[in-house]
């Protein structure tokens, strides 16, 4: 091929290029998961930092798990607004600030192990499970807890670990806890989970029936200070706390 032919060619070559429709050359459109990032990136702007929260752990937990796998197909849309969802059998998925500022009150640290009472659809599990290096959970339904540790699971989360059970009396087999967070009230207290506090352990918990508030209990040496953070709302706690009135 001659120069000046060569340069026809290249010419030519652009022409046709440049006559190629817009979205031929455009990005990708984003995949359904990646579709979800601005909203979490929003949620916690305006949601959790907008209201005070401001550990760097817990905000990097909140953008990075994907809420709307643990809420039901049907409600995905609504994942990432400022209000609890249903999740089925009467229970609910918090709202993000609450799951947000429940997080930052147990003061989560590389290395610790956390209970969780009250797994639900495992939000709350997760987030812990991306900051502390074990969480274990216990759930009284059993089709949320098995359903709980399918989502985790997938997910990828080997730091969890999920259990069916009457969260009342806690785990003792795998006490003591540095932390134990509590997403259902009771009315008062399970005198269970303070005792398997370990030292400077901190317990994050509702507690009320029409009035409720969110407590953070310390498990210090001369005993046991507690806190009262916010108003709250949160469904009961179920088996033996139904015969624990205050």
């Amino acid at each position: 091929m001659t120069r000046r032919r060569s340069s026809r060619f290249a010419a030519a070559l652009a022409l046709a290029v440049g006559m190629l429709p817009t979205a031929c050359l455009a990005a990708p459109p984003p995949t359904a998961e990646e579709s979800f990032e601005p909203l979490r990136a929003r949620m916690v702007a305006e949601q959790i930092e907008g209201r005070g929260v401001r550990d760097p752990a817990v905000l990097a937990a909140m953008r990075k798990v994907p809420r709307h796998r643990f809420v039901p197909e049907s409600l995905r849309g609504q994942a990432y607004d400022d209000h609890p969802l249903p999740i089925g059998a009467g229970q609910t998925i918090s709202q993000p600030y609450i799951v947000a500022l429940m997080t930052e009150r147990s003061r989560p640290r590389a290395g610790m192990k956390v209970l969780e009472v009250g797994t639900g659809s495992a939000y709350q599990a997760a987030v812990l499970a991306e900051i502390v290096g074990t969480v274990v959970t216990i759930e009284i339904v059993p089709e949320l807890g098995r359903g709980a540790a399918k989502t985790l699971r997938e997910l990828g989360y080997r730091n969890v670990r999920v259990f069916v059970g009457d969260g009342f009396d806690g785990r003792p087999q795998d006490a003591p806890f540095d932390a134990i967070v509590v997403t259902a009230a009771p009315e008062t207290i399970p005198p269970p989970l303070l005792a398997q506090l370990a030292a400077g352990g901190r317990l994050v918990i509702p507690v009320g029936s029409a009035e409720q508030e969110l407590l953070v209990v310390t498990k210090t040496k001369d005993g046991y200070r507690r806190e009262s953070v916010i108003p709250v709302r949160f469904v009961p706690m179920t088996g033996k706390a139904e015969g624990h009135p205050p």
